[in-house]
């Protein structure tokens, strides 16, 4: 995903993005699901201009099982929460949603990508697509290198 993302963001026409085919569905209660990770992306970091900002990482319950197995189950959806970081009075806190990324396995439905379906939504917003049919080269194309971990860079923390 790295720069490409960025790009995406703000060259995919939402027409376009709405053309792909399948979609991924929009994590509907996302922020209740398990809480998997957090970090921050900084100034300097080389994943900084497409990623910079506060990570969360959410995991449903398949995808909870999926991590403690290794092998991630159909069903499994894991949520990547990308929020501009803000510095204030010697504090670092969450501004505005830069994009929520989603990764949402089914085997038969995503051959092409893993058993992975990938979708970006600019700013959170359901309507708001910016990968669609460009999931290969947008998202899995990076994630290949985690093959052996079923395609996901996050561990789940204990």
């Amino acid at each position: 995903m790295k720069p490409l993302l960025f790009a995406l963001l703000s060259a995919v026409p939402l027409s376009a993005a709405l053309a792909a085919d399948p979609e991924v569905p929009y994590p509907e209660d996302y922020r209740s699901w398990h809480h998997v990770k957090s970090m921050v992306i900084e100034q300097g970091h080389p994943l900084f201009e497409s990623f910079g900002g506060i990570h969360h990482l959410y995991a449903n319950a398949p995808a909870l099982q999926g991590y403690k197995a290794g092998k991630f189950p159909d069903g499994a959806v894991i949520v990547f929460d990308l929020l501009e970081a803000q510095r204030a009075d010697s504090a670092l806190t969450e501004g505005p949603r830069k994009v929520l990324g989603v990764m949402h396995r089914d085997a038969a439905k995503y051959p092409g990508t893993g058993g992975w379906g990938f979708e970006g939504f600019a700013a959170g917003d359901p309507a708001q697509r910016v990968v669609g049919d460009k999931a290969e080269s947008a998202c899995f194309a990076c994630h290949t290198p985690e093959k052996d971990h079923d395609y996901v860079f996050s561990r789940l923390r204990d």
